[in-house]
């Protein structure tokens, strides 16, 4: 099946019993047990069904498969959030004394959630994601997980997944990918090597910002050694299940966060349109970055333009398109902020994949936590404007952004 032919018809859906064609909304806590027998063995994993919303719902299980499906996993976890999913994949593996190689390009709330991690007795090696001698020899005994990006945020630098997966695997250690930026529409990760693959389906997947949520997508092809990884031995007896029964019977299930039934159907709803959306949105994109860099005092930084240093990469990788989001710089802060303030289409949003266009200053947002050196890692800058890019006419998001930019004086000596 092509893209969008299995995304509404590559897992079973809706409700057989009614005949309604999206699984309903389950909007409730517990479900009631036909004998305590049976209550035994689900609490026992040797039946299948759901006692309880905060390990399983029928709705909420309806969009994990399907996000299994999407990203050719073996196993997904629907979290309430990106940053729930981030957290659970990691505790699932990392303890005290154990460290995690990450690329410094990250999304500035995970560089956050690394550090929140070091409390716990867990060290974070960041390191130039380009730089594949610096990743390496971040390595050592107490490595325990690499983790990436796969389109960085906002630096848009797109991680070489089938070279980043080698050198995690000559070490024996699983490669994570956040895919939430490019979607299984420009690249399935766990087809490429990553061994889990971490979306925050609040962006592109939910489409259309209504529902705050993130899943986990298990690829079941790691070999967990036990000496590295000893918790996950009682759980060898699952075979390539083994990381999701540690998760699902452990952190997911004890810490609590889970996704709600009624964001579930939301993102049910709006994943059926994720591939008219990105291809949309994408090609905006490309457009709107290419004029906008033609304009004098405007750096435009994209990976689908021929000047982005991961241009080659990104060509290689993804699936024809470069994704729906780029960075402009202007010049100064004040510039920005005048642009921003004069826009007439785009929102200033904290968020990215909407229907709309959306614009931050993440220097002063999403990056206010990070150092100095944080910011010029991710490529973070005062001038700097994000912009993830909808799907209007591209006719009205060009003659929007000119005039703003015009209007604030950018390129005027």
């Amino acid at each position: 099946m092509g893209f969008n032919t299995e995304l509404l018809h590559g897992a079973k859906e809706g409700d057989p019993a009614t005949g309604a064609t999206l699984t309903p909304v389950y909007q409730s806590s517990a479900f009631y047990q036909p004998s305590a027998e049976q209550h035994e063995k689900l609490f026992n994993n040797k039946a299948n069904g759901y006692s309880y919303t905060r390990i399983n719902n029928p709705t909420i299980a309806a969009f994990e498969e399907r996000m299994t499906v999407l990203e050719k996993g073996l196993a997904s976890v629907a979290c309430s959030s990106g940053m729930a999913a981030i957290t659970d994949t990691l505790l699932n593996i990392v303890g005290a004394g154990n460290e995690i190689v990450t690329s410094n390009s990250l999304y500035g709330g995970t560089i956050d959630l690394f550090h929140d991690l070091e409390a716990f007795g867990i060290t974070t090696r960041f390191v130039d994601g380009a730089d594949l001698g610096e990743v390496e020899s971040a390595i050592n005994d107490k490595t325990r997980a690499i983790f990436a990006e796969t389109i960085g945020n906002p630096k848009l630098d797109v991680t070489d997944i089938p070279v980043w997966a080698k050198l995690a695997h000559d070490h024996g250690l699983p490669l994570i990918i956040d895919n939430t930026v490019a979607t299984a529409f420009l690249v399935k990760p766990l087809t490429l090597g990553a061994d889990i693959v971490i979306n925050s389906t609040s962006k592109y997947v939910n489409g259309n910002s209504s529902a705050i949520s993130g899943v986990i997508t298990d690829s079941g092809k790691f070999k967990w050694d036990a000496g590295r990884y000893p918790g996950l031995k009682p759980y060898a007896k699952f075979g390539p299940f083994a990381f999701t029964a540690k998760l699902r019977n452990g952190l997911f299930r004890n810490m609590g966060a889970c996704m709600a039934p009624q964001t579930a159907f939301y993102n049910l709803v709006g994943m059926e349109t994720l591939g008219l959306r990105m291809e949309r949105a994408c090609d905006n994109a490309a457009q709107l970055a290419a004029y906008l860099d033609l304009l004098p005092g405007v750096n435009v930084n994209y990976p689908g333009l021929a000047s982005s240093p991961w241009y080659d990469t990104a060509t290689r990788l993804l699936n024809g398109r470069y994704g729906a989001i780029f960075t402009l710089r202007v010049g100064s802060k004040d510039k920005a902020f005048a642009i921003m303030n004069s826009l007439k289409i785009p929102m200033i949003v904290s968020n990215i994949g909407d229907t709309k266009t959306l614009i931050v200053h993440p220097s002063s947002t999403l990056s206010a936590h990070s150092t100095e050196q944080e910011k010029k890692d991710a490529a973070v800058y005062d001038d700097m404007i994000r912009v993830s890019v909808g799907i209007e006419d591209i006719e009205d998001l060009i003659h929007d952004f000119e005039a703003a930019i015009v209007g604030a004086g950018v390129g005027e000596s």
